[in-house]
């Protein structure tokens, strides 16, 4: 008997297929955008447009705040609009939209009206990118109550978190890295993976380092640094910041006793903060340390110039954190 062996394809080449998958298995499912009609900025939505038809995949005006309120109104009428917003950092005018409609639809009505829309974007830095193009704004949007956040940073999490936000009966905001949709590669995955459920990257003992998105391939070049000199480093993939996953994160935490928290968006106020007050909260007794953040400084993302790399957060950064917090 022949082995099957299994199909590997790049982050992009997972959420297109993904978006493939949910127009052809539901008709209500619409794709929309900047550019989206003409395969989009990155290709995720290549050669749809000519499957599925312009009157369920299409471009739209330049506006973001018109973008996602169509799709509000689209989902309200009974579709399972996706709408795609070019760079995660054009964000900024819908968020009126989003945090005064998207969320609130389902308490303002007592049940009777759910929207059940994607909002996908890409996100962070690592290919020098012009201003604005390399934004991490997920803090604000997991701010948002009613609005699911999820972050993949392998193929089969892309294709299958995204699966799964288009089937959800409540909004759920996608992003992408732009350094992974084609720096790495995977196994395609071929089920959907459920919203609000962590990933053990790499099993450790000695410290937990949570991250996602663009930084898991960071922290787990980190904590191979770190297996050098004898240290056994838990790299978890949050995947969802909300719903969060705190059954695995505390499992994790009270058995290394140490954390660092690494992220692409700025310090002050980032998504780290919020993971820093959960542990503390539920976790503190078990701690051996402070937990430590490695993120982005307090400053806008540089465009175009090398000062990026100083920016990012990398692997010697997250290592230097995993000494600090072994060495309290």
């Amino acid at each position: 008997m022949t082995a099957v062996i299994p199909r590997t394809m790049t982050m992009v080449q997972a959420v297109q297929d993904a978006l493939a998958t949910a127009l052809q298995e539901d008709e209500r499912v619409m794709l929309f955008g900047e550019d989206v009609g003409m395969g989009g900025v990155f290709r995720a939505s290549d050669g749809l447009r000519e499957r599925f038809g312009e009157a369920r995949v299409f471009d739209t005006p330049l506006s973001e705040a018109g973008i996602v309120g169509m799709g509000i109104g689209l989902a309200l009428a009974g579709m399972r609009p996706v709408a795609e917003i070019q760079f995660a950092g054009f964000l900024y005018p819908a968020l009126e939209q989003m945090g005064v409609q998207l969320g609130r639809y389902r308490q303002r009505s007592q049940g009777r009206f759910a929207v059940p829309m994607v909002i996908r974007a890409p996100y962070g830095g690592g290919i020098h990118s012009p201003e604005l193009h390399s934004e991490s704004p997920e803090g604000l949007v997991a701010a948002m109550p009613g609005i699911k956040v999820v972050i993949p940073s392998t193929p089969a999490d892309a294709r299958g978190l995204l699966l799964s936000a288009i089937a959800d009966p409540d909004p759920v905001m996608v992003f992408e890295s732009i350094k992974l949709y084609r720096s790495v590669r995977g196994e395609e995955g071929t089920e959907a993976v459920p919203l609000g459920q962590a990933r053990i990257a790499r099993p450790g003992d000695d410290c937990t380092v949570l991250c996602y998105g663009g930084m898991v391939e960071v922290c787990l070049l980190a904590a191979d640094a770190a297996a050098k000199a004898g240290i056994s480093v838990e790299v978890i993939d949050l995947r969802s910041l909300v719903p969060l996953d705190l059954t695995t994160i505390g499992k994790s935490v009270t058995r290394t006793g140490r954390v660092v928290i690494v992220h692409e968006a700025a310090r002050r106020m980032g998504f780290g903060a919020e993971l820093s007050a959960q542990i503390a909260e539920r976790f503190l007794p078990s701690l051996h340390a402070p937990v430590l953040r490695v993120a982005g400084w307090d400053a806008p993302y540089p465009p175009f110039t090398s000062e990026e790399a100083a920016y990012r957060p990398d692997a010697r950064r997250v290592a230097l954190a995993i000494r600090k917090v072994l060495d309290f």
